[in-house]
């Protein structure tokens, strides 16, 4: 075998001409952000990021899709793909954090499908990103972790980070045209927890209200974990809004609809927030709920050849259960999207394969018209891949918990 003496200047030219005679002369380039070997016979490594408990109704559906798109998408050149154990989140940044920590001391991942939650993802995604590895979630939706959408980055935007679940910029411009044209309301109030996804929501609907010419007469805070709202509410009620926006967590969205009915002022608020609501509070009728991308039963998931139909069906089948949330047709397509670019960029030797991380993540940002179950998918510059499709629906009947058999009463298209 020929002997190489490296100098430090030359390392990097050496790697490469060590890695071509390995190879028997295959182009096997020196990635900046390293290269994964996948030697015969082992596994592709991805990982699960979700939260598991406490909140785990949220993201067992999600992390349950992922398995189902491994299974569906098949060997990447003759090599089984395993996202291993799940890893909880716990939908906090210290859960994040410990989270992203545990799948970069392992040198053989490749990827991440994740985090449930953008308070997650604010801590997860920079370390997730200095060890080289892409990160694509089905649930965040924080404005920061991508951009503002007018080409700017968002605050804790950093690079390899992707997302199919669409940018709440949407969701908030589709609330407040809901909220201003179809309901006529002009004095709203918003209600949020300081985290990423609940401030970073009701202040896209601010900002979209007051555009149309409304106006936000309270915009309140509380903490997780609150259960007595009637100071909040008690200060809201003071300043006479129509309508209140309040995108929080099931156990504090609960606690607001229910005490909100009891205020006085405010027994008739138009009442809107987020599919938590719905799962938290179905006793109560009336209010509006905003969801992404509900209507995927015929969609067809061009990587796999599964409709929405059969995935769902598979899931029901497998679990004995119907997902406990809508979004995890996102996290299969993040999945799919993902598992499509390891093989694209994958280069195979024998029974060896090599993936590429500056590659991959080249792949992601390149996607353009791929057909996932959430409709047409592109990716921006900054990773966000979302259809921006917001529906927004009323829970009329309490005995209906599933979102999907709620009537749509406002559909927006970016």
């Amino acid at each position: 075998m020929q002997k190489l003496t490296c100098s430090r200047q030359a390392a990097l030219g050496c790697l490469a001409a060590v890695l071509a005679m390995l190879l028997g002369g295959a182009c096997v380039p020196v990635s900046p952000l390293g290269t994964v070997v996948v030697g015969p016979g082992e596994e592709i490594q991805i990982r699960s990021m979700e939260v598991l408990t406490g909140l785990g109704v949220r993201g067992i559906p999600r992390q349950r899709a992922v398995a189902l798109a491994v299974a569906d998408f098949g060997p990447i050149k003759g090599h089984r793909v395993t996202m291993g154990a799940g890893l909880d989140t716990l939908c906090t940044a210290q859960g994040g954090k410990a989270a992203a920590n545990t799948v970069v001391g392992d040198r053989r991942v490749v990827a991440v499908v994740g985090t449930s939650c953008s308070v997650g993802a604010v801590e997860a995604a920079p370390i997730v990103s200095q060890a080289g590895l892409v990160m694509i979630s089905g649930s965040n939706s924080a404005p920061s972790l991508t951009s503002d959408l007018r080409g700017n980055a968002g605050a804790h935007h950093v690079a390899g980070y992707y997302r199919t679940a669409s940018n709440d910029l949407y969701q908030g411009q589709a609330v407040a045209e809901f909220a201003y044209t179809l309901l006529g309301l002009r004095r709203m109030a918003t209600i949020d927890d300081g985290d990423p996804y609940t401030a970073g929501l009701a202040g896209a609907f601010a900002a979209a209200f007051e555009a149309l010419g409304g106006a936000v007469v309270a915009a309140a805070k509380i903490s997780r974990g609150d259960s007595d709202m009637m100071p909040v509410l008690s200060r809201i009620a003071e300043e006479s809004p129509e309508g209140m926006f309040f995108p929080l967590f099931p156990d504090e969205a609960a606690y607001i609809a229910r005490q909100a009915a009891r205020m006085e002022g405010l027994e008739d608020l138009a009442l809107i927030g987020s599919d938590a609501l719905l799962l938290a509070a179905p006793e109560l009728v009336g209010f509006y709920v905003v969801a992404p991308d509900l209507r995927f039963e015929s969609n067809v998931n061009e990587a796999t050849g599964k409709s929405g139909e059969q995935v769902l069906a598979d899931y029901v089948a497998l679990y004995a259960e119907a997902p406990t949330t809508a979004s995890f047709v996102h996290a299969y397509d993040a999945a799919t999207l993902l598992l499509r670019a390891i093989d694209e960029v994958a280069v195979a030797n024998g029974d060896t394969l090599y993936i590429d991380r500056a590659r991959l993540r080249k792949a992601l940002s390149g996607t353009s018209g791929f057909e996932g179950l959430i409709g047409k998918i592109s990716c921006d510059e900054f990773g966000d891949c979302g259809t921006g499709q917001t529906y927004i629906l009323q829970h009329t009947d309490p005995a209906v918990t599933d979102i999907t058999k709620l009537p749509v009463v406002y559909l927006y298209q970016p």
